[in-house]
């Protein structure tokens, strides 16, 4: 079975779609019933406060730990005793790191949707039962007993580990699950573009217009004027089928990830990097925009 073959037979299980419809909304509920605390927590999770995904810069933790203990078995298997407590140390590492990409990992997952979700549910699987692996190998490794039968259960755990990252890599990479949606800076305009009449814009609505080969998205907001990028960074929803809100931002109506109008900057997750942001101006009658410069 190609690699292929296998992402197909896995975004095509039922039982990964059932499970996923149930756990995603009660993950959602666990941070509404928080209030505030709780969406800030959410947000710190997703890695607003980083401009970035937080969940991929700790999976480097468990999976380096776990490579280090991966060749320092290997040495004591050689006959290098002097190795096992590193060895030891680096999957109690792996252990801890393990706990912040799976709470990081679970808070992503549930801006996921259909095949992603799929997918995305049978990777924190994998790397649930790696972690089980890894932990009962140290269970044993600090017991002092049946040291060849906790290096092969860290063997095993480092395997599906790394199908687990198989998994995630194609979620980033063939799914673009947290990447930057926007990053086409290339093809926003410089110079100011002319694209709708300003009586076209009525007040408190919101509109989708194109800037050359880029979408934009107009509001009109107590008679001011703002332009952001049209595709939500997140995921690339439509953000003019979204909520005008009115403390001058505007809501996703994909994953509900909150934008400023007022220079794109990110209020809530699960969107991390801010919304290109375009000044505005009327010229004869004309509304027109362009990338903002950034401020040297």
């Amino acid at each position: 079975m190609n690699q292929k073959t296998t992402l197909n037979a896995i975004a095509q299980q039922q039982w990964l779609g059932t499970a996923g419809d149930a756990l995603q909304p009660a993950v959602l509920d666990a941070f509404k019933a928080g209030g505030e605390a709780g969406q800030e927590i959410k947000n710190f999770l997703h890695g607003v406060w980083l401009g970035h995904p937080l969940h991929p810069a700790i999976t480097d933790v468990p999976v380096g730990a776990w490579t280090t203990a991966a060749v320092l078995d290997g040495l004591e298997l050689l006959g290098k005793e002097a190795y096992k407590p590193g060895a030891d140390a680096a999957i109690a590492v792996g252990l801890a790191g393990a706990v912040g990409a799976a709470v990081t990992g679970l808070t992503d997952w549930t801006g996921t949707t259909s095949e992603s979700r799929r997918i995305g549910l049978m990777h924190g699987l994998l790397n649930a039962g790696a972690t089980a692996l890894y932990a009962t190998s140290l269970i044993l490794r600090r017991r002092k007993k049946s040291r060849g039968a906790a290096i092969s259960l860290a063997m095993l755990g480092y395997g599906v580990v790394s199908a687990g990252a198989y998994l995630g890599g194609h979620l980033v990479f063939g799914k673009q699950i947290g990447v930057d949606h926007t990053a086409t800076a290339d093809q926003y305009p410089t110079n100011f573009v002319a694209v709708l009449p300003e009586n076209d814009l009525a007040e408190n609505t919101m509109r989708r217009v194109e800037a050359g080969e880029v979408a934009v998205l107009l509001a009109r907001k107590d008679g001011e004027i703002f332009a952001i990028a049209h595709t939500c960074a997140h995921m690339g929803g439509p953000l003019s089928e979204g909520d005008l809100l009115d403390d001058d931002c505007v809501r996703c109506p994909w994953h509900g990830s909150v934008f400023s109008l007022r220079d794109g900057s990110v209020r809530n997750g699960p969107a991390t990097e801010p919304q290109p942001k375009f000044d505005v101006r009327v010229q004869d009658g004309q509304i027109e925009v362009r990338l903002q410069k950034a401020e040297s």
